[in-house]
């Protein structure tokens, strides 16, 4: 379906604030959506609808009825569709009006008027596209290896924050953060607590690494853009989780809206036979509630922040990679909104050929450039 809402023609601030977009995002995890049920969700700070047709394929919907509006959320299951609630209007999962029961024939019927975004299930997760009105196709999805190699053994975790999508992303672009807010936890305990950091380009995003320190604390990430963005970073284990070596995540954020994140962290070890077995075990037992413990302290910390602590900053050396990545994201932010900005000056032009002035995306623009500066 190549209609997309409308949000999509908002500025950058806005694009920046609810996520970007022409690429694909995490949205809830596989066992929220069961079979026969509706799953209302919010991504990008809209409102979708996810369902199980009959042979169990996902699929994803505007929370909209193309008849008055009404979410088709409250409706009904009815094995490939949904049916409204309000006027029983039914929608496929590629989001085509099957019937109008109050007036069969009418001229809805037949008409692709929902927007349904492409959907794949990855590792126990939904990954959606969300594209604009110039990229309605996906772009191509390269999923992580760790959650692909069938050598590797991965548990994923999931929460959800009151915090920007993108503070989320930057903690985890922040190395030496374990060192401190992690430093009593059951990884993270040991090394320096001074470090000098560079940055090093890959194929497909960079590495963020201490030049003096190696497997011993949080030592580096890399960020990985392959059609969905993801970090992937590796921890040393003590001894008590068993044998194995050390642990990775690979690390997703959803953003709900401008004040809400879905944290995606996958736990993995590259193990197999009993040492697979073993692995799986003590991580049910005794793991988990240690790494839940870990994250509890990031979540406290990053709801603590106040929403305009990226305004007010005095940065240094280890900051480089949060640096860069707010420096990506704001381009592409104001790209898209660019993008966007001349579709809208298309369609007015039509309306009004006189038309002129300063367009929304370059007050946008302009906003978004003093944000930075400050």
């Amino acid at each position: 379906m190549k209609h997309t809402p409308l949000s999509t023609a908002a500025g950058a601030e806005h694009i920046y604030a609810n996520g970007l977009r022409n690429q694909w995002h995490p949205v809830v995890p596989s066992h929220f959506v069961r079979p026969g049920g509706l799953r209302k969700v919010t991504a990008l700070g809209e409102n979708w609808l996810l369902f199980r047709r009959a042979d169990g394929t996902l699929a994803m919907l505007a929370d909209r009825c193309p008849h008055r509006g009404a979410p088709l959320s409250l409706g009904r299951h009815l094995g490939d569709r949904i049916a409204c609630w309000y006027h029983g209007v039914e929608v496929d999962g590629g989001g085509t009006v099957t019937a109008v029961p109050g007036l069969p024939g009418c001229a809805l019927e037949g008409r692709t008027l929902v927007t349904s975004p492409p959907v794949r299930e990855i590792g126990g997760a939904i990954l959606a596209y969300f594209g604009d009105e110039k990229h309605p196709e996906p772009v191509e999805l390269t999923l992580p290896e760790p959650l692909t190699d069938p050598e590797v053994s991965s548990f994923l975790c999931y929460a959800e924050w009151e915090v920007p999508w993108r503070y989320a992303m930057e903690n985890l672009l922040d190395p030496m953060h374990g060192a401190f807010l992690h430093h009593e936890s059951h990884t993270m305990y040991d090394g320096d607590t001074t470090a000098k950091f560079r940055i090093r380009e890959t194929e497909r995003g960079y590495f963020f690494e201490k030049t003096d320190q190696r497997g011993v604390n949080f030592d580096w990430v890399e960020l990985c853009r392959t059609g969905v963005d993801w970090v992937d970073l590796s921890i040393p284990y003590p001894p008590s989780a068993g044998p194995g070596g050390p642990f990775g995540i690979v690390g997703m954020a959803c953003p709900v809206d401008a004040g809400r994140t879905g944290v995606f962290f996958w736990r993995y070890r590259r193990v197999s036979g009993w040492q697979r077995d073993t692995w799986r075990f003590l991580y049910r037992t005794l793991i988990e509630e240690r790494h839940w413990q870990v994250l509890e302290q990031d979540r406290a910390m990053l709801e603590a922040m106040p929403r305009d602590a990226d305004q007010r900053e005095n940065l240094y050396q280890h900051d480089l990679g949060v640096v860069r990545l707010r420096r990506l994201y704001q381009g592409q932010a104001r790209e898209q909104a660019g993008q966007a900005g001349e579709q809208a000056a298309g369609s007015a032009a039509q309306a009004s050929p006189a038309a002129s002035g300063t367009s929304a995306s370059n007050r946008e623009r302009s906003s978004l450039d003093s944000s930075r500066a400050s």
